[in-house]
Parts: structure tokens; sequence; C-alpha cells
């Protein structure tokens, strides 16, 4: 699987496990930055992901914070973009089975290694059950 992955100042520790833990795991992954703690906004970095993830149908995102709350909203403001926010395996599950989340978001400052790995398993685990939850996707997608 290919994941792009960004965060903000608040979450590159994380974003740095996570690059390595996804690599050692067999998957392809491009990191969109930053690179140094230095201040930055989310918003730049969840557009970019988003632009990223949109380009490449076949791929999955990964974006992080310091709560994951303001890197979900950024991302969702694109259309085709269901970026979920995710505190452990199980809101990881149901984000791919019920909602074909193509973002996944977590908060640094919210779960640790350990989880974020749980998170991560669950979430490469998982894939869209269809069904009853297509309808829904597309009422997210309306456009107005």
């Amino acid at each position: 699987m290919k994941f792009f992955i960004a965060t903000d100042h608040a979450g590159i520790e994380l974003k740095d496990y996570t690059v390595e833990l996804l690599k050692q795991k067999g998957h392809e992954v491009v990191d969109l930055g930053p690179f140094t703690t230095d201040r930055v906004d989310y918003p730049d970095f969840a557009h970019k992901l988003s632009l990223s993830v949109l380009e490449d149908s076949y791929s999955q995102g990964i974006l992080i914070c310091g709560s994951g709350i303001g890197m979900s909203m950024a991302a969702n403001r694109h259309a085709g973009i269901r970026a979920a926010l995710c505190h452990d395996a199980y809101t990881a599950t149901v984000a791919r089975g019920h909602n074909d989340a193509n973002v996944l978001c977590f908060g640094e400052r919210i779960v640790g290694k350990g989880v974020a790995e749980s998170i991560i398993d669950a979430w490469i685990a998982g894939s869209f059950d269809g069904g009853r939850h297509c309808g829904r996707i597309a009422k997210i997608e309306i456009q107005g």
C-alpha cells in the first residue's frame, strides 16, 4: 500500500516513527514533511496531503498533529477526502469499513507509539464494507 504522510510541528516524533513503521511493514511512504519542529500551519500540510491522495486514488493518507482534530478538519474540506480521527484500533476499523476513509488522522499528544501502531495495523487490515454504507458515503460527497 502507498501512504502519503504529513504533520505539523506538534507531530514530528510520531510521524518519523510512523514512517519507519510503515516501511518496515513493506509499504511505500511519501513523507510530505515538515522535517523540523519549527512552527508551521497544519492546514498547509493537510491540503498538500489531501491533493496527493486525490491524485493517486490507490493511496492512503496519514495526518498527525497535536490532537489530530485540526488536520482532520482541514483535510475534510476536500471533496473525495474522508479523513477520520482515530484514537484506537476500533475507530480505525470502523472508519475503513463503514466510512471508506482514505485519510487516517491521530494526535501525538493523544496516542503513544504502541496505540498508533495498533491503529495503523487496524487501518491496513480494514476495507470498505460497501452495501448499506454506499448511500451514506454518497451523501457525504454532496457539493453545495
